[in-house]
């Protein structure tokens, strides 16, 4: 409630900054701006989020580099790789590491500089050693203590390693130690079992403890990401395979994801809203990331309008002050983070080549 004096009128709250009016690309530069306000130039990491969303972070700039043009923001991707190099971005989490082997393929792509392809072969080759053909009959752990069997973890190896492939010599070693790779990952996720009858995808595997051998769907959380991440590495291995089922398994998925995580007006959600904690809060922008890299390869109307009215609504209904950027993109804007700024800004870049192109 405004108060007033002297029974004057009372003072009008300032006016929101003006619509973007679809120039998304604008949008995630104004989304970018107030990100590297987060930005941590002695650690090469965000503040207010994570190691693994840093990753994504990186990736967000290497495609906003590619779609713009611009150089601005190449320097923050060479400071974080020299500054976090020394420990080969690897840790307990198989899942982490295949974050940052994407975030240097991306860089790589946008600078053509080889020591960015090749951490990310590195990174892939630790990935590997978490290949279980055992428990489960295959796929890699979560982490490098064995405890589960998910689906975010596979479906970056998958991603990995089909987009190694892609930028690898055709016929050389690595080519094909990454196409096998690829292709032993789909062959496996693909029988799993955490592709449900919805043709969503379940956390991951409950590991039977009489027979370890065989494990089920454990029904949990269908996210947002997961139905993500599996669209960028078939298109990538459809590539490679020339392949198009592949192309059409992914076009099932991101459609039955479409269906079931939105709301009525269109709008992505995870269930988790509003409180998403650190990592759900990252979700939905590699969701719309890959479904754009679906969509360059499939294109489907129905993703065109997807893309479009979220970037509008996160803009129009989820911007805070200084172009912050929350976690429930259908509104209020409560509050910010990178990882959330983060998501935003891939949605912005995945809605702006269809925005682009529209008549």
């Amino acid at each position: 409630m405004f108060s007033s004096c002297g029974g004057g009128s009372p003072a009008a709250p300032p006016a929101p900054p003006a619509p973007s009016g679809g120039n998304f690309l604008q949008d995630a530069s104004l989304g970018i701006s107030t990100l590297q306000g987060w930005y941590d130039q002695s650690t090469g990491l965000w503040q207010t989020t994570g190691w693994w969303n840093a990753a994504n972070s990186i990736t967000v700039l290497g495609i906003y580099s590619k779609l713009s043009g611009s150089s601005q923001y190449l320097p923050t991707i060479s400071n974080t790789f020299n500054v976090n190099e020394s420990g080969g971005f690897l840790n307990n989490y198989y899942d982490d590491e295949g974050w940052w082997a994407l975030a240097w393929i991306e860089a790589y792509d946008v600078t053509g500089q080889t020591s960015y392809l090749n951490m990310a072969e590195q990174i892939f080759s630790d990935m590997t050693t978490g290949w279980d053909a055992t428990t489960c009959g295959g796929g890699i752990w979560w982490n490098k203590t064995h405890t589960y069997k998910n689906a975010i973890a596979n479906e970056l190896f998958l991603s990995v390693a089909a987009n190694l492939a892609l930028r690898a010599p055709s016929g050389s070693q690595q080519y094909t130690t990454d196409l096998n790779w690829a292709q032993m990952e789909w062959n496996w996720f693909a029988q799993s079992g955490m592709i449900n009858s919805q043709n969503l995808i379940n956390d991951g595997l409950t590991i039977n403890t009489t027979d370890p051998s065989s494990c089920q769907n454990n029904r949990e959380t269908v996210w947002s990401y997961n139905q993500g991440v599996i669209l960028g590495g078939l298109t990538a291995l459809a590539k490679l395979t020339q392949n198009p089922s592949l192309l059409q398994k992914a076009q099932t998925i991101a459609l039955a994801a479409i269906a079931n995580l939105t709301d009525s007006n269109g709008i992505l959600h995870d269930s988790c809203e509003p409180n998403c904690g650190a990592d759900g809060v990252q979700f939905k922008g590699i969701f719309t990331r890959n479904l754009a890299v679906l969509n360059a390869s499939l294109p489907n109307a129905q993703y065109d309008t997807f893309l479009q009215t979220n970037a509008g609504a996160i803009w129009n209904d989820d911007r805070g002050p200084n172009d912050q950027f929350g976690q429930v993109w259908s509104g209020p804007y409560i509050t910010a983070n990178a990882a959330s700024q983060t998501s935003a800004i891939d949605t912005f870049l995945a809605a702006y080549p269809v925005s682009a192109n529209a008549p």
